[in-house]
């Protein structure tokens, strides 16, 4: 177990690295009229991973072990890998080295690492311990000693980790709140509904693989659309418009029962997928849009950053409040038997339904922070 979980942090280190300097890489090869359009097509691309990965997993798992897809994910790696080193070269970017590198912050990037360890570690078992535990209290006063000590280092390092005073801009700290507020809300549907069709409805998880593959499909449409509609019409309006559709689907969901006809659940995870996309590409246009070229890769990272630990959180605080809810009912019980459980199903909806009341709050705050956001750009400033 410990080497499963010790590769699972290598693999996530990787990842976030590819993230973070592909967002850089997709910006800067386009001119600034043509972000929307960049940040879209890498979007949609996540998607049509998302989609896959869950039908094709799905599909394995009917006909060999789960240590297989470790196997088989060494696949796409290879040939991206492979890809990337002789396609993305310097020349191809537009972005040689710069003769004199900066020093790397070691200390900020230390800080940064064992803070957010901590926190996640903390608020990914909101039930595990009592509020009162000194565990959890140590933990929460960890982090935040570990904040005060890391802002003051920030601003004085020649070469921040992170640029603060990019802060200052009302469109980047606006839009950086939404971001992270619009994952928290999204992710209650990311955790919850396999749950409900798996646990709930009895699906196996090929069928369920394929019905949650609509949402993703939904998200990439919209990725692209609104990318390009962006980077023509400016991309507040559009963010608008997704954190909309998405507070209507978080309230469409709450009212969902596990006698809801499929024909109805499957239109509503498309829809769902639709306002994903809507917000989230317009939302980082305007995120890189506040801050010079020469902060994009450290822009890329924040952003990825943030949509992270929106989902951690926004896991931890739904999947928190689904078990409060059904503790509090009688029903101290893995979600996973919640179907053989009897009466557990009607305490499992109440939390449900409590879960997306949240969600639904979330995307609404996110919205207000959008509209205080002044206008948003359409491309990076140039200096």
């Amino acid at each position: 177990f410990g080497l499963l979980i010790a590769a699972r942090v290598l693999m996530a280190a990787g990842n976030s690295m590819g993230q973070s300097v592909g967002t850089a890489m997709a910006v800067a090869v386009f001119p600034p009229e043509e972000r929307g359009t960049a940040i879209g097509s890498q979007t949609t691309a996540v998607a049509i991973g998302g989609a896959s990965g869950p039908m094709v997993g799905g599909l394995v798992l009917q006909v060999l072990p789960w240590e297989a897809l470790f196997w088989m994910v060494q696949i796409p790696i290879a040939i991206a890998f492979i890809s990337g080193y002789f396609l993305l070269t310097e020349e191809r970017l537009g972005q040689p080295r710069d003769a004199e590198r900066p020093p790397f912050d070691y200390l900020g990037a230390t800080i940064s690492v064992i803070a957010i360890s901590i926190f996640v570690v903390v608020v990914n078992n909101p039930l595990a311990m009592s509020w009162t535990s000194p565990l959890l209290l140590g933990g929460f006063a960890a982090v935040a000693v570990l904040f005060a000590g890391f802002v003051p280092w920030e601003l004085r390092h020649r070469a921040p980790m992170v640029e603060l005073r990019m802060f200052a801009d009302r469109v980047f700290s606006m839009a950086s709140l939404a971001r992270f507020l619009g994952f928290l809300g999204a992710t209650v549907t990311i955790l919850m509904a396999p749950i409900y069709l798996i646990s709930l409805r009895g699906m196996d998880t090929a069928a369920a693989g394929a019905v949650l593959f609509l949402g993703f499909v939904g998200m990439g449409v919209a990725a692209q659309a609104t990318g390009r509609l962006s980077d023509r019409f400016g991309p507040r309006r559009f963010a608008l418009g997704g954190y909309v559709i998405m507070m209507t689907t978080a309230l469409s969901f709450s009212f969902l029962t596990s006698a809801t006809p499929l024909w109805l659940v499957a239109p509503l995870l498309l829809v769902n997928g639709v306002g994903m996309g809507t917000w989230n590409v317009p939302n980082n246009t305007m995120i890189i849009g506040a801050v010079p070229v020469s902060r994009l890769g450290v822009v890329g990272a924040l952003t990825n950053l943030t949509r992270n630990v929106g989902n951690v959180v926004g896991q931890a605080v739904a999947a928190g409040v689904v078990v409060a809810v059904m503790a509090g009912q009688g029903f101290d019980i893995p979600l996973s038997e919640v179907r053989e459980t009897a009466g557990a199903s009607a305490a499992f909806f109440d939390g449900w339904q409590a879960a997306y009341w949240m969600a639904a709050f979330f995307m609404g705050i996110a919205l207000l922070c959008t509209v205080f956001a002044p206008g948003g750009r359409r491309g990076s400033r140039e200096r």
